[in-house]
């Protein structure tokens, strides 16, 4: 494939997309500055119109916030000398760096770093829907919902007036899965950044408050 059809497909995705995710390349955030590559990565996807990639990554993103958030809720924000990284985030490094997603919401819900709207929305929907229909590649939660038969018909190029009655399972075939799912992450993909992104920020403020960072 030549280069120029990329480009001008990148051009054009771009100029369409642009101005929809441009406020989301503006952030400062105080506890985890390190995710803003990750971020400008996801918003890249986005505008190119990589959902799946972007859902990917927004998962990576979520799962490593929430620990951050924890690692700094008990190591603390603030001015800590260079020398004394070591001690202080070792431990709380080695307590909530290796949590499984739904451990790490468990944690932050009990140490009120997350509201119980937020608990249940992290628990019930996005580790079911989007950790594990992408990061995990399970797409029995987000298809459950489609009905076990599907009408369709079926014809041929010699006989293209023989149409016959079939009935498919979508949920089973890999390559409607496959369909159902790109589909699914168009739909979604920015939405589902949108929650995440508010989140940091909540976490953030809350973190900042906690330790009085202005």
């Amino acid at each position: 494939m030549e280069k120029e059809i990329f480009e001008k497909a990148f051009i054009e995705s771009l100029n369409k997309n642009f101005e929809t995710h441009a406020e989301f390349f503006d952030f400062n955030f105080y506890t985890y500055p390190e995710l803003g590559t990750s971020i400008f990565e996801i918003n890249k996807c986005l505008i190119l119109g990589f959902y799946r990639a972007s859902i990917t990554l927004t998962n990576n993103v979520l799962e490593r916030v929430l620990k951050l958030a924890l690692i700094y809720n008990e190591a603390g924000l603030g001015q800590i000398p260079i020398e004394n990284w070591s001690d202080i985030f070792s431990g709380p490094n080695e307590k909530y760096g290796t949590k499984q997603l739904g451990n790490s919401i468990e944690l932050c819900k009990k140490e009120n770093l997350i509201t119980e709207d937020e608990k249940n929305i992290l628990f019930d929907t996005i580790r079911e829907l989007m950790r594990n229909g992408f990061s995990h590649s399970d797409p029995s939660k987000i298809l459950k919902n489609l009905p076990d038969k599907t009408q369709v018909f079926q014809a041929t190029f010699s006989n293209p007036s023989d149409i016959k009655e079939i009935y498919l399972n979508y949920k089973s075939i890999p390559i409607f899965q496959d369909m159902q799912m790109d589909a699914f992450a168009k739909e979604n993909a920015f939405e589902y950044f949108k929650f995440v992104f508010g989140l940091m920020k909540r976490l953030d403020e809350r973190l900042k408050l906690k330790y009085n960072i202005n």
